[in-house]
């Protein structure tokens, strides 16, 4: 998201507390919001003081303040950065007026699993032997049960069920680093939704890699902006979310998959697909994978939809791609630490993993009912599987304006811009988390608080 899009003007005009306060407040609103990402560079001082109107010693004064937060850090001729925060950190009464609803951060709600890992421990201490396992070396792919059990849970997207298809991660968006680190080069380009994963954006910053944004609409990529994207650029890759998109929620259909195969078989793309969201489905379409066996890289993990503390994912390909990203592994870590796939794996296997992403779908479907009432008449996009709602704004709100004026009600979302591949105008829209409030009254609270203030737009829309 551009800076000018993070700070309400509007908001300077209050007489209560001096500017640099109301600056670095609006500031840490973003950073608790995940509006910056942990490490990014906040706008140089002076640009930000022209854009605001206020002095560049305002500005330093309020990072100064950020810093005292534990918020940011400075670098001596270099500028000032994010740091990186726990889930849990707070700001003391003073500085905030009180915690803001989060409707921003897209948690998994909790469940039955505190319970479900006590009783994975209890099983896992009565075996001498899978105690000693978990505390040893293990391939880099994975210990040969946990492989299967990855196998086993792979089969809901229609895959064959092999384990010498499957290896262990820690995580999809391990596995996602594992792919691009071992098979792309610095200035690779990938081809990806105009809308998408902001973990795919991080790491292409990290790796130099370019994103290019493929047009979308209500079914997800389209299949003839992939197919001119795949001649303009000299590619090799393409990333995609064909289930439970994030941050829209649209579902491609069979035939769009089809479209989107043989395109990528004609162009020989490799086709990473992220399979994260779709763990809610009770009955997922097949995926890409199942046209691409040899040219595709199947994601799948369990943050969004048990825990995610859970660190563990699965990751399949052919066999012989899955020797390149062992050596990955090897290098980075070794190996992906035993125990938390043990853990996945009991829960697999002894059913525990259906039940609770089944009490997770049964919450997320309370959620969205009650979201539905109090929302009721305005425009969003949902999925009765999907915890997220995708929101276009009304005329005359902007998607950074409102969503200043949201937290300046206490309230935090996402933007399109969070989501948006390359210099292309975002959507004005946000993406409205219901899972991470505590609480079903905190998310009522929130989203009522939205709910009024689309009804009171204000006069004339701030520049996009």
């Amino acid at each position: 998201m551009s800076f000018e899009q993070l700070i309400s003007i509007t908001s300077l005009g209050d007489a209560t507390k001096p500017k640099y306060q109301l600056i670095a407040d609006d500031l840490a609103q973003s950073i608790l919001a995940g509006q910056f990402a942990m490490g990014e560079k906040l706008p140089p001082q002076r640009d930000l003081a022209h854009r605001l109107g206020v002095t560049a010693g305002t500005i330093s004064r309020a990072y100064a303040n950020l810093e005292r937060r534990g918020l940011a850090s400075a670098r001596v001729g270099d500028g000032t950065y994010v740091r990186a925060l726990e889930r849990s950190t707070s700001f003391a009464p003073t500085e905030l007026q009180a915690a803001p609803i989060d409707l921003a951060h897209n948690v998994s709600i909790p469940t039955d699993d505190t319970q479900a890992l006590k009783r994975a421990f209890d099983a896992l201490s009565a075996s001498p032997e899978a105690l000693r396992e978990v505390l040893s070396y293990q391939p880099e792919t994975g210990l040969l049960r946990h492989r299967e059990a990855g196998a086993q849970w792979l089969k809901r997207f229609g895959t064959s069920g092999d384990w010498n298809r499957v290896m262990i991660t820690h995580g999809a968006q391990h596995g996602l680093a594992c792919i691009l680190r071992t098979l792309a080069r610095p200035g690779d380009a990938v081809l990806t939704e105009s809308l998408s994963y902001p973990g795919l954006q991080a790491l292409a910053r990290s790796m130099r890699l370019q994103l290019i944004g493929v047009e979308m609409d209500s079914e997800g990529m389209v299949p003839q902006a992939l197919e001119r994207a795949a001649k303009t650029f000299d590619t090799k890759f393409m990333y995609c979310s064909p289930s439970l998109h994030n941050p829209t929620g649209s579902t491609m259909p069979i035939s769009r998959r089809e479209e989107i195969a043989a395109i990528a078989r004609k162009s020989n793309l490799l086709v990473i697909e992220d399979g994260v969201h779709a763990a809610a489905q009770v009955s997922p379409l097949p995926a890409l994978s199942t046209w691409l066996p040899e040219r595709s890289f199947l994601l799948s993990s369990f943050s969004k939809v048990i825990a995610p503390g859970l660190r563990i994912g699965f990751l399949e390909a052919a066999p012989e791609w899955l020797d390149k990203l062992a050596a990955s592994i090897r290098a980075d870590s070794w190996m992906v630490a035993p125990l938390m796939p043990e853990i996945a794996s009991h829960w697999i296997e002894s059913g525990e993993m259906e039940y609770l992403i089944g009490l997770q779908r049964k919450a997320i479907q309370e959620r969205l009912a009650i979201a539905n009432t109090v929302l009721d008449g305005l425009d969003f996009q949902s999925d009765s599987e999907y915890p997220l709602l995708w929101m276009p704004l009304p005329d005359p709100w902007r998607a950074g304006q409102f969503s200043a004026a949201l937290r300046h009600a206490g309230v935090l979302v996402r933007t399109a811009d969070h989501f948006a591949v390359g210099r292309s105008a975002a959507p004005h829209a946000i993406r409205i988390s219901l899972n991470s409030p505590q609480t079903t009254e905190q998310m009522v609270s929130g989203l009522n608080t939205l709910k009024s203030l689309i009804h009171s737009p204000p006069s004339a829309p701030m520049d996009p």
